[in-house]
């Protein structure tokens, strides 16, 4: 499924997202000199707090306006697909806030990240989880087949269970 993402509207209508992901960072614990990738960086506000914090950062994202937004704040940004990393003991760590989510091949997903990260490196990440939004996939199930769309061709999220 092809997702389209409005950095205007997004810093518009969720900036409340990178303003919960505090305890995000604070887990990640980032220290200076580190590089760390912003895997789904979006307009990349959460990749320049890290920069700001003394980070080398470079963020991964889907979406060409979002990586766009993200290069405008200064954040070394480009366009790619998460379950696709080509990085090779590049950092020491890997954050993502409010992105594994939309990437629906979680084992290509942790397999990236274990190549992208140094020995020793750590991944943090922050996504929804098994029963999110329930109400609304319910009521897409129901009403998509209406109009002759399989739900579960066009389900663009990966909700585990722990």
């Amino acid at each position: 499924m092809n997702q389209y993402w409005d950095p205007h509207a997004y810093a518009r209508d969720a900036s409340f997202v990178s303003e919960l992901a505090t305890p995000v960072i604070e887990l990640l614990n980032p220290r200076p000199g580190e590089r760390i990738l912003d895997l789904g960086c979006g307009n990349g506000v959460l990749s320049r707090k890290l920069m700001d914090m003394g980070c080398v950062v470079i963020g991964i994202d889907s979406s060409p306006d979002m990586v766009k937004a993200a290069v405008e704040l200064g954040v070394d940004a480009r366009v790619g697909d998460g379950q696709e990393l080509a990085f090779y003991e590049e950092f020491d760590a890997v954050f993502s806030n409010a992105a594994l989510h939309w990437m629906t091949h979680p084992d290509a997903v942790i397999s990236g990240v274990q190549r992208a990260l140094k020995p020793g490196g750590r991944f943090v990440g922050e996504f929804g989880g098994y029963g999110n939004i329930e109400t609304v996939i319910r009521a897409l199930r129901k009403a998509l087949p209406k109009y002759g769309i399989d739900f579960y061709e066009v389900n663009p999220w990966y909700f585990p269970t722990a």
